[in-house]
């Protein structure tokens, strides 16, 4: 079975003379399930703080990206205002220059920024990927070791029957049935025997009084059927 190639690992099997025997591999499969859950919660955090490591870069690169377009409409603003008059030119300009050189840093930032928000996307889909992957792994195994115990249950019940069908076979089963008919014989006979006894024990008396009431009997009824014209 596919399934225990991927599942089990050395060290964690039972014995090496233990396989023959199923109930030894379905106690590997169960670890091997154990040893996937395992690797899935530590996946599952893997997966939750490198998410949130890309949600918080995401959010600074969304900030810097702010940042660098204040200082753009800042230095327009600047500018605008030098030409109107509002301040003094030199000063503006001044002003513009370091916004100019502060944009240019945050330029660079976003360009890292840009690079390490991408990065921790690959890591999260892949780690995603690997979940999910560990998931159905787990689900489709513990299927395939459902069906491995049915079929161990139903193994262990067709091995015993056959074994009975193998211990009794046609010879005993009819020679079972000769000394069942033989006790039958036997019983019958005895109570054969007690009846005749019980017959043979009735007194001169007793027997007398048998046929009397037989002939009496016979009388009543022959009278009957004078009486009736029969």
């Amino acid at each position: 079975m596919n399934v225990l190639r991927r599942l089990f690992k050395i060290g964690q099997a039972e014995t090496n003379s233990a396989v023959d025997k199923l109930e030894d591999p379905i106690k590997m499969v169960e670890q091997g399930l154990r040893d996937m859950r395992e690797n899935q919660d530590v996946a599952m955090r893997s997966l939750a703080e490198v998410k949130a490591m890309h949600i918080k870069r995401t959010r600074e690169l969304n900030e810097t990206k702010d940042a660098e377009e204040d200082l753009q409409n800042k230095s327009v603003l600047l500018l605008k205002k030098a030409q109107q008059g509002d301040i003094d030119s030199a000063e503006a300009d001044n002003f513009v220059k370091e916004n100019l050189k502060r944009k240019a840093q945050l330029a660079k930032d976003i360009l890292l920024m840009k690079e390490d928000v991408a990065n921790l996307e690959k890591q999260v889909a892949t780690l995603e990927k690997n979940v999910n992957s560990i998931k159905t792994g787990i689900k489709q195994w513990e299927n395939e070791l459902s069906t491995l115990k049915a079929r161990v249950k139903v193994s262990s019940a067709t091995q015993k029957i056959n074994k009975q069908m193998t211990n009794m076979d046609s010879h005993s089963v009819v020679s079972m049935l000769e000394r069942m008919k033989s006790k039958v014989m036997q019983d019958e006979a005895l109570a054969q025997a007690y009846g005749e006894m019980a017959d043979a024990s009735e007194t001169h008396e007793e027997k007398m009084n048998k046929a009397i009431e037989n002939i009496s009997v016979e009388d009543e009824l022959a009278q009957m059927k004078k009486q009736l014209g029969i």
